[in-house]
């Protein structure tokens, strides 16, 4: 039952045993399947996969499941200057105004603050203050009450975010996504995210985008009701996860966050010429930041094609 599956991969002590988490890396046969799409099938052509940071379409791996229908993990298709400006652009960017964080439902920044400044300056605060952000959304503000989107909370999704997820869904077959709403889920290494489903968009199916950066996790995905039995999937710093159709609706949750010793933002295995953010000073604190935590932004489209308000 997903329920005992979060507790047991939550536990602390005794740890769990991760024998049973699928890893995409070390592939069994019987769980997953590698989908390999070429760039050649998959109607996406231009620069636009350097432009964005990623690797060249015929060097992704994709992998699908036989035991949980319309999800797909592409493995780390980032380049190392890609993730860190995916990296740095969570942080520094999309943590601060017009975007809505849970520090502005707290109250805790002054007009003229933002986490980032405070939480790298000199001040008193910094060093408590950096671990309080905990999400922000963009987009489609989701309201955590009611569980709904209105008009009336609203901003841009950043082009840069718009321009990714569209290409990365075109690469997957959905040719028609369009970014509406975006959530980051800001991750300390005791952090977990409960069992939910993702159904409040209008539009339940176009795939739902979710990227990963930093340290490691474990995403427990279920069936429709809480007492099915759930799967454990192992995501790594740039993973990409896609949900559409059924797994949209199935329960979902990140029990566990792991220690990782594989860093793929300080490694260069390509001849890696986007580099806005390679060693600036933004970088360093940002790479201090993901030492110690694990980044999520989930990308969904709230409007059914050819729809205009919610």
């Amino acid at each position: 039952m997903f329920k005992d599956s979060f507790k047991y991969y939550k536990s602390r002590n005794p740890p769990p045993d991760l024998k049973h988490v699928i890893d995409v890396r070390y592939v069994d046969a019987t769980k997953v399947r590698s989908w390999v799409k070429r760039a050649s099938t998959c109607h996406v052509t231009g620069p636009q996969d350097e432009i964005l940071g990623l690797k060249p379409i015929k060097h992704w791996k994709l992998y699908r499941f036989f035991d949980i229908a319309d999800l797909i993990i592409i493995q780390n298709p980032f380049t190392r200057n890609g993730q860190r400006y995916w990296i740095t652009k969570c942080l520094r960017d999309y943590s601060r105004k017009p975007y809505v964080s849970n520090l502005d439902a707290q109250k805790l920044l002054n007009n003229n603050d933002t986490w980032w400044d405070v939480s790298f300056g000199n001040s008193e605060r910094a060093v408590n203050f950096l671990p309080k952000l905990r999400w922000s959304t963009l987009g489609y503000h989701h309201n955590w009450e009611t569980k709904r989107y209105t008009e009336e909370t609203k901003t841009d999704v950043p082009f840069e975010i718009c321009d990714l997820t569209q290409f990365l869904a075109r690469t997957v077959g959905f040719e028609n996504f369009k970014a509406e709403a975006a959530i980051i889920n800001y991750y300390r290494m005791n952090s977990t995210l409960a069992g939910h489903t993702d159904h409040s968009e209008l539009n339940i199916d176009a795939p739902l985008i979710s990227l990963s950066f930093g340290q490691s996790a474990i995403f427990l995905i279920g069936g429709l009701t809480l007492a099915d039995p759930a799967n454990a999937l192992l995501l790594r710093s740039g993973d990409i996860l896609i949900m559409f159709g059924a797994s949209r609706l199935r329960h979902h949750g990140v029990p566990k966050i792991l220690q990782t010793f594989d860093v793929p933002w300080a490694r260069d295995e390509w001849n890696d010429r986007y580099s806005p953010e390679s060693d600036s000073e933004d970088w360093l604190k940002a790479s201090r930041y993901i030492s110690e935590a694990r980044i999520n932004l989930s990308v969904r489209q709230v409007l059914k094609t050819g729809q205009i308000t919610v």
